[in-house]
């Protein structure tokens, strides 16, 4: 097994990563929260936990390179894998690896809708097979010491949001598992696109309240449509958690308050171009592994949202960082261009 080895993004006086704590956390986004995109979080909040794109356990057990699939900097922790499957055994040895790599938990999806992974009994299509669920999470558990979680959505299709959804956690439950990260809208599996169940049906923050209240030594965190801190901070007095995925990743700088305003720890940077610039050297150590430009900074694109130069920036990267052979200095002359903006 190989990793990275931790990026200057903190230097050695960092003595060790902040322990899991899963108050606010990153949700795991296809092609979103890649290895990049977390380091570039890294820069923004040392508390929150991060998540990695779904990895179904075929990747894992027949991919090759495994790195392509775990690798990650040293710099992302605390960092959960999240695993898509549905054979318990298979869920098990996948689990076991996440540990052997080190990550600090390992989360199965019961909420994707797409399908791709309806086709092979991965996802939000589980939701209707509780006691499958509960199988695999039992298996994983055994497999490991790292904690096992479950993110799921309110329900599925026609089920029942109350009935349906309390069936299903008190299976899961019974079966060992404590932590659950509600999705608070239902996916439709037929006649909606995944892009449609993003925004669709709305989203009933109150049904999260209420299984939360029902069960109140689980925890229970929520996830769907959080775009504020504050809103974070509305929803932690009546969940345990908070998971936001958009407009984390659209808007980073989101993550700039988090550590201060609901760890209640100093933040890691002030200013985005300090962030930027703190990221410069893991963008420097990825390109001399042979990753291409473009395939990092386009998670800092939405970096210098609403500044003066921003909208230079995006541009410079879009036109430039795909470019055969570009190099650091394309991002560094993007940054003059937030230093020196021009009229837009």
């Amino acid at each position: 097994m190989t990793k990275n080895p931790a990026s200057s993004l903190h230097t050695s006086s960092d003595i060790s990563s902040p322990a899991l704590d899963r108050t606010f956390s990153v949700a795991p986004m296809m092609d979103w929260t890649t290895r990049d995109y977390r380091a570039l979080a890294r820069t923004l909040t040392r508390r929150a936990l991060l998540y990695t794109e779904m990895v179904t356990t075929g990747a894992i057990l027949y991919g090759s390179p495994r790195e392509r699939f775990l690798g990650y900097d040293a710099v992302e922790h605390p960092l959960a894998l999240q695993l898509g499957g549905s054979d318990a055994g298979e869920l098990a040895q996948c689990a076991a690896i996440a540990e052997a790599w080190g990550y600090d938990e390992v989360n199965l999806n019961v909420g994707c809708p797409s399908d791709r992974v309806q086709n092979n009994l991965i996802g939000a299509c589980l939701m209707a097979y509780p006691e499958k669920v509960a199988e695999a999470v039992k298996a994983m558990q055994a497999a490991v010491s790292i904690p096992v979680t479950v993110k799921c959505r309110i329900g599925i299709d026609d089920q029942d949001e109350d009935a349906d959804l309390e069936r299903f956690i008190t299976t899961v439950a019974d079966a060992g598992c404590e932590i659950f990260t509600v999705h608070a809208r239902k996916a439709w599996l037929e006649g909606l696109s995944p892009k449609q169940n993003r925004d669709v049906p709305p989203l009933n923050y109150a049904r999260v309240h209420r299984l939360k209240a029902r069960h109140p030594t689980l925890h229970i965190g929520i996830n769907g449509g959080l775009k504020t801190l504050d809103g974070c901070a509305a929803e932690l007095e009546r969940v345990d958690s908070v998971m936001v995925g958009r407009e984390a990743y659209q808007n980073p700088w989101l993550l700039a308050d988090v550590d201060s305003r609901l760890y209640g720890a100093a933040n890691p940077v002030a200013e985005r171009m300090q962030a930027a610039l703190a990221f410069r050297p893991y963008i420097e150590q990825r390109l001399a592994e042979g990753a291409k430009l473009n395939h990092i900074t386009r998670h800092t694109l939405g970096l210098f949202q609403g500044c003066a130069g921003g909208r230079q920036f995006r541009r410079h990267l879009s036109e430039n960082a795909h470019q055969q052979g570009a190099g650091l200095s394309v991002f560094d002359d993007a940054l003059e261009r937030i230093k020196t903006p021009t009229a837009a």
